[in-house]
């Protein structure tokens, strides 16, 4: 199987998360960047302030690939103003995929409003600009129940609110992949989150973020559903190799 339209090359480190300069980390960012161009992959996923140098290297290369970016990262408590202006600069510099984290703090206190209010305000900015969307809801930090009820949550916004030629261009994903755990247990996508996830989420397709190292793992998610994968190691897992990254 040819995975690498599945594939959402990822890197979202700061220079500090990656103890590298500013200039460093930019030039790494630049060649994966450039790797998703020569591997073909569906995506490079790369915080906001990079999307502009991925729009201009992509446009330069003539290429498929399209960018992604994420809002709100990692946390996801910013406010729902903060989160729509940095998906408004990041639309404005090119990005194709608007990846939100859900403000999944709020959902567990049971601020259920707030948190319908940002889904259906970040959905409708980023498909009011043909857009993709994804919400990001952190498995690791809920529970099953939690998983089963916020990914029914967000399918229900979307189904009340838009049409149903929409619904294929708004994710539910699993995992920011910079989500700290406890006792070594996983903090992205596994296979019983994400049954859980496609179960509760449909008609809304699911994006299996992080803990997807290898290409067996890579199609067995894809096998049970999921339309995206997120790893920082595309180019390892569509070759066959194992991932040794922590995302």
């Amino acid at each position: 199987m040819n995975i690498k339209q599945y594939l959402d090359s990822t890197y979202l480190k700061t220079p500090d998360q990656a103890g590298l300069s500013i200039e460093e980390n930019a030039n790494v960012v630049k060649e994966c960047i450039q790797e998703a161009i020569d591997e073909g992959f569906k995506l490079i996923m790369i915080r906001p302030d990079m999307v502009s140098l991925a729009k201009k290297m992509i446009t330069t290369a003539n290429s498929k690939v399209t960018i992604g970016t994420v809002i709100g990262f990692h946390e996801g408590t910013y406010s729902l103003e903060s989160k729509l202006a940095e998906a408004q600069k990041a639309i404005e510099d090119g990005a194709d995929d608007l990846d939100y984290v859900c403000n999944y703090e709020a959902f567990k206190k049971g601020e259920i409003d707030l948190v319908k209010r940002e889904i259906l305000e970040g959905t409708k900015l980023g498909l009011n600009h043909h857009k993709i969307v994804k919400w990001i809801i952190e498995v690791a930090a809920l529970n099953d129940t939690q998983i089963i009820q916020l990914s029914t949550l967000i399918k229900n916004v979307v189904i009340a609110n838009f049409k149903e030629d929409y619904y294929h261009n708004v994710f539910v994903k699993s995992s920011t992949g910079f989500y700290k755990t406890e006792g070594g247990k996983p903090n992205g996508a596994t296979v019983p989150t994400i049954i859980l996830m496609l179960e509760n989420s449909s008609p809304l397709p699911v994006k299996a973020a992080g803990g997807v190292r290898t290409y067996e793992e890579a199609v067995e998610m894809i096998t049970l559903g999921v339309k995206r994968i997120g790893t920082s190691s595309a180019k390892a897992i569509a070759s066959g190799q194992t991932s040794k990254s922590d995302y």
